[in-house]
């Protein structure tokens, strides 16, 4: 299951966070509610200097596994809360010839919608004051990374609780290579899996040199 084993920084939550097997689907919600604030507090927590060596880390493997040519359409994100700053990344994969896209928040219980982004697009602030590109057009990725508040050894992801990345991966069509980013400290044992839950198709994470996870056929 992982090709490049070790961890950077220890997995700290991951012995707080393993819960009981066979959870309802009401004491899923309130564990991950739990288990969410916790690793978003720890990544908030970690210095800047380690944040951006990680990136750096992620973006030397996000290298190895895209090739961001023409024709490859790539959805990307604008950090926030102590995300991994991929920005650099993402400009130099519009420089090489790919199409970037950001996703928006249409509305609540609905699908995501892409927007095309390129340096010095006029961008707007959106939910959660991110900004997003404004009147772009509207794209939909072959390639899509999304950044992680925690994830499993079996590529399930562990977003912010609105649902919205999991609906938009529905209802996408072809399916996207969908790779999960983050900091290696949000390692966790399982997410309790439930039915609407989609996972990667690989996790990358920052270590030593470089952590990539790829689900299982």
């Amino acid at each position: 299951m992982t090709d490049e084993p070790g961890y950077s920084s220890s997995p700290c939550f991951a012995h707080e966070l393993g819960a009981e097997p066979a959870l309802t689907a009401a004491e899923v919600s309130a564990w991950r509610k739990t288990a969410r604030a916790a690793l978003i507090e720890a990544r908030l927590a970690v210095p800047v200097a380690e944040r951006q060596s990680v990136a750096a880390e992620v973006a030397d493997v996000l290298n190895r596994v895209i090739d961001p040519r023409p024709g490859v359409i790539i959805s990307l994100y604008w950090p926030f809360r102590g995300e991994l700053d991929l920005r650099g990344w993402m400009q130099g994969a519009h420089e090489k010839g790919a199409r970037i896209a950001l996703p928006l928040v249409v509305a609540k219980a609905q699908p995501l919608m892409f927007r095309e982004w390129w340096p010095g697009c006029e961008m707007e602030r959106g939910v959660w004051n991110i900004p997003n590109p404004a009147n772009t057009p509207e794209i939909t990725p072959t390639v899509v990374l999304s950044p992680l508040v925690g994830f499993d050894p079996a590529c399930y992801r562990l977003g912010y609780g609105g649902g919205f990345f999991d609906r938009t991966l529905a209802a996408l069509t072809p399916r996207p290579m969908v790779i999960g980013v983050g900091h290696p400290g949000a390692a966790i044992p399982t997410i309790h899996p439930q039915p609407h839950d989609i996972p990667m198709d690989m996790i990358v994470t920052g270590s030593s040199a470089g952590r990539l996870i790829r689900r299982l056929p």
